[in-house]
């Protein structure tokens, strides 16, 4: 009796079990919304790597699942701004233009009608704020103010309202930390007026915001860890908090040359010239034999990386002869880099203490159309206060 009563809890043991498992896969099938943040990961994921028709084919699908997602157009229109700014070609760029304030509208149409239907919807909060950011960053490229304006009045207001309601959304934290940090930077009546219609600047919550993104997000995991390695690189003088970002994201983008660009800058500045030296010529056997995803224009940037380098070294001439060379393209593309090689040649010169020729090519780096960002600010600091180069190790 004993042993037909041991083999009736064994039996009942083992369907518990069994029905245990079955509820485990059952609940472990992703459901339509899962699907949807999966294919606009891979979607995000596949413009890092710079295949932009694969990027475009997982967002598609995303919306083959849901036509009126709010979210999928403003991750749309996010890969449609990356392209758009890294396009060599002026019909691409405009296709890539036109392309993007399409899915912005529509990201922000499709977000309101939901708002309207559920005001506790944070999700379509998100979409609007992230696609109002991407409009902006659009606007600032074509100096439209009143666009900025437009925009900027109510975006920090959707961001908060996305947080409140889906606090465990990390990605909500790249997007405030990407405005707390780069507002701290913006100088006079432009970051008032900012501070007014956006957020106070606050660059060390920014930083804060911004690490919690890199580390729990999940559809802007990679884009907060590319910021913060800018961050620590251009503006924090961290080169070492940088370096770690910016492996990662080699590692995992192979085909995305900015990240090879951004390494070498980051070991120079740690003083690890062969290393630097070494993806250097890596880029340049690339370019000189056309081997993908390196192409002829960005030979301008090689130089520039090269004058970088070289300049760290305290080896000023063979510098200014590299960034002289940079200086030579005058595309729109290639806007930053002019920047990036005025300002050097300028500290060139104030390491030489010839403050004359150093005022002038700092004022010619804030002449630049289109190259805005960290070397127009150290460009505007040095016209004010030379540079000094550090003793020697």
């Amino acid at each position: 009796m004993k042993e037909d009563y041991s083999k009736i809890i064994i039996f009942v043991v083992c369907l518990v079990f069994l029905f245990s498992a079955a509820a485990t896969k059952v609940g472990a099938v992703p459901t339509q919304e899962d699907q949807i943040r999966l294919y606009l990961k891979q979607g995000i994921e596949k413009a890092f790597n710079l295949d932009n028709k694969a990027a475009g084919i997982y967002i598609q699908k995303a919306l083959e699942l849901d036509s009126e997602n709010p979210k999928a157009y403003s991750y749309l229109a996010v890969i449609h701004l990356f392209f758009y700014e890294m396009s060599f070609e002026s019909k691409e760029r405009d296709r890539n233009q036109e392309l993007m304030l399409r899915n912005i509208d529509e990201a922000i149409g499709q977000g309101e009608k939901r708002i309207e239907k559920n005001s506790n919807d944070g999700q379509a909060y998100f979409a609007v704020a992230l696609a109002k950011i991407v409009k902006i960053r659009w606007a600032i490229h074509q100096k439209s103010y009143f666009v900025i304006a437009q925009e900027t009045s109510n975006v920090w207001e959707y961001l908060e309202k996305a947080r409140q309601r889906n606090p465990q959304d990390y990605d909500i934290y790249f997007l405030m930390g990407l405005l707390h940090y780069h507002i701290d930077y913006l100088s006079g009546v432009t970051r008032f007026i900012s501070s007014i219609l956006i957020t106070s600047g606050n660059s060390q919550k920014g930083i804060q915001e911004l690490e919690l993104a890199a580390q729990k997000g999940y559809l802007l995991k990679d884009l907060a860890q590319s910021e913060l390695s800018s961050a620590y690189l251009n503006f924090e003088k961290q080169p070492a908090k940088a370096l770690p970002f910016a492996r990662e994201l080699k590692e995992k983008f192979p085909n995305n040359y900015n990240f090879l660009f951004a390494l070498a800058n980051i070991l120079s500045e740690l003083r690890r010239f062969e290393e630097a030296f070494e993806i250097a010529r890596q880029i340049e056997r690339g370019i000189q034999g056309g081997i993908p995803p390196f192409v002829v224009q960005l030979q301008p940037r090689y130089n520039q990386l090269m004058g970088r380098i070289l300049f760290t070294q305290g080896e000023y001439d063979k510098a200014a002869e590299y960034l002289q060379k940079a200086l030579k393209d005058t595309s729109l593309y290639n806007a930053r880099v002019r920047v990036l090689a005025f300002l050097r040649i300028g500290m060139i010169h104030d390491a030489r203490k010839e403050r004359k020729q150093a005022e002038e090519y700092y004022s010619k780096a804030l002449e630049v159309e289109g190259g805005e960002g960290a070397a127009q600010i150290e460009a505007k600091k040095y016209l004010n206060t030379p540079y000094e180069p550090p003793p020697k190790p």
